[in-house]
């Protein structure tokens, strides 16, 4: 790497921002962590974001210690850590599984019943939450009339249903709340003292500019709820790639092959690279809400890890993709 590392993480920050939005970017190389941010109200690396889909790697670390620990089996049903009498739908016989909800291979559809994609691309025309009307008892009593779209365990569909479910029964099992379970399952072991569904969040923008409230995901909280900062992603980021825990090593054992390339773990998405454009293996997740954008990756050889977040709801996967390029040369 021919730069220093602090001028590659403020270029990083600053292009993110471009004058108009907050933006936090920090870095993980050369052993040490580096943050900087940009933007109006000089964000920093405690500066509180929404995380959007990240959260899903957060849901998926804490079925994984909950396996581990014994309370729970990867290929245990979901039905049965649901209230009794709940309709989980199945194919042809089989069942969805924990597994499957954090593989995104249950075969659910990517949203609840009632909610459409355009809904939540809209959001927030008239100040309107897309999530919040989705209490538990209306995700459980929507089950019932929910088709899986594929034979359980065969195909990879995305599905933030699946993702917000697997939170939800894993607090219903656990006897408590989401925010609980993560906080007592994830947040404290890790030290993580910034992460929950309640942080103070910076004001988002929608990807025009406009300033948007919050979301609020309600019983699908596992799938998008979380508010972090840079300090705290890359503090579970450091956890990742030491890999010193056999939750963690469990999560990242377990994949679905999605094609030569592309493979989901337990929560995590992995990428095989082209040697065209460094080669290697990238093992990441991004997310998006209706004012915030965020990312959050790493390379395990290398040991490189790189957390972008926004104040704008435009994708910052690019500014990743080009940290990771950056640091790996």
């Amino acid at each position: 790497m021919g730069r220093d590392l602090e001028s590659i993480v403020q270029e990083a920050a600053g292009g993110l921002a471009a004058g108009r939005s907050a933006a936090v970017v920090g870095v993980l190389a050369e052993g040490r962590t580096e943050i900087r941010g940009a933007g109006p109200g000089a964000p920093d690396g405690d500066t509180v974001f929404e995380i959007g889909s990240v959260t899903k790697v957060f849901t998926a670390l804490a079925l994984a210690r909950k396996v581990v620990a014994g309370t729970a089996g990867l290929d245990e049903p979901v039905r049965d850590l649901l209230p009794a009498g709940t309709a989980m739908p199945a194919r042809e016989g089989k069942e969805v599984s924990l597994r499957h909800l954090a593989q995104h291979t249950s075969g659910l559809p990517r949203l609840p019943k009632g909610a459409t994609w355009q809904m939540i691309r809209d959001f927030p025309n008239g100040n309107r939450d897309p999530y919040a009307r989705y209490d538990a008892a209306t995700i459980l009593a929507g089950l019932a009339d929910t088709r899986l779209r594929s034979l359980p365990g065969a195909r990879f569909r995305y599905s933030n249903l699946g993702a917000g479910l697997l939170g939800l029964a894993l607090a219903t099992r656990a006897g408590t709340d989401y925010a609980t379970l993560l906080a007592e399952d994830v947040c404290k072991p890790l030290g993580m003292t910034r992460t929950s569904l309640s942080e103070p969040v910076i004001q988002g923008h929608t990807r025009r500019g406009r300033p948007t409230p919050p979301w609020n995901m309600a019983a699908l909280a596992g799938a998008g709820g979380l508010r972090s900062t840079a300090a705290d992603l890359l503090t579970f980021l450091q956890a990742q790639i030491e890999c010193r825990e056999e939750a963690i090593r469990l999560s990242r054992r377990t994949e679905h092959r999605v094609n030569p390339l592309q493979a989901v773990q337990i929560g995590w998405m992995e990428t095989l690279l082209h040697p065209k454009i460094g080669g290697g293996r990238r093992v990441w997740h991004n997310g998006r809400t209706g004012g915030f954008a965020s990312y959050v990756g790493f390379d395990p050889e290398r040991r490189i890890g790189v957390v972008a977040l926004s104040g704008t709801a435009r994708s910052v996967d690019g500014t990743a993709a080009t940290l990771f390029r950056t640091l790996a040369s």
